[in-house]
């Protein structure tokens, strides 16, 4: 339902400018259509809701299938929102062909590959499946780095953020055309380029393990 998506993000807008320090660049790199495959580091359960906030295109979430278990309401609002659920213990067919079929279709899907939020604010080796999922649909990648959600504890905290927050979108790519089947050190090579161009757009002290490969760049003030 598009419109709780659009009332949820007006009031996150909100909440964002009346009571943090919150600033977004880069939103001119977001793609208007076609296929799009944003990925993002992962601090907080704030990061969905300020990705939603932050961007100017409709977007959707893979999230973890124990938020799905708060009953009928709980559920019809993720799913109103926008988000599937994902069962991150193994291969989730469902969830695969659910996001297939929405960059089939032209959709927009955040993925955070890290695949669980960061303890230390720092970026964490990420997990793979985000490779195949591009390959399989030609969708473009959008790198996004968060910053400043790691002291935002629960969901509660979406109604009030504080602090600096700050959203840096990069720019769009594409994987390189590779054919036939990939073998496990050239999915982890095209993983790490991923993650790069995401470490790239985050300060030295977020970027973990990626920290010798993202390039030096100025803090989003």
């Amino acid at each position: 339902m598009d419109w709780l998506y659009a009332t949820c993000n007006v009031t996150q807008r909100f909440t964002l400018r009346a009571f943090a320090d919150w600033k977004v660049t880069g939103r001119e790199n977001v793609p208007s259509m076609g296929p799009l495959v944003v990925v993002a580091n992962h601090l907080s359960n704030l990061d969905p809701p300020l990705l939603g906030a932050s961007l100017p295109r409709r977007i959707r979430f893979l999230a973890k299938d124990t938020l799905f278990v708060g009953g009928p309401l709980v559920r019809w609002f993720l799913g109103s929102y926008g988000a599937f659920p994902l069962n991150r213990d193994g291969a989730d067919v469902r969830a695969y062909r659910w996001a297939l079929n929405l960059l089939n279709n032209d959709g927009a899907l955040v993925v955070f590959p890290e695949g669980t939020r960061s303890k230390n604010g720092q970026m964490q080796k990420a997990k793979p499946g985000v490779v195949g999922l591009v390959r399989s649909t030609k969708a473009s990648i959008l790198p996004v780095a968060i910053t400043g959600t790691e002291r935002m504890g629960t969901w509660m905290r979406a109604v009030n953020p504080t602090g600096r927050i700050r959203v840096r979108i990069g720019e769009v790519f594409s994987l390189p055309d590779i054919e036939g089947r990939l073998s496990k050190e050239v999915t982890e090579s095209l993983n790490t380029m991923i993650m790069q161009r995401v470490a790239e757009l985050l300060p030295e002290e977020y970027r973990g393990e990626y920290r010798d490969l993202g390039r030096s760049v100025r803090s989003a003030d």
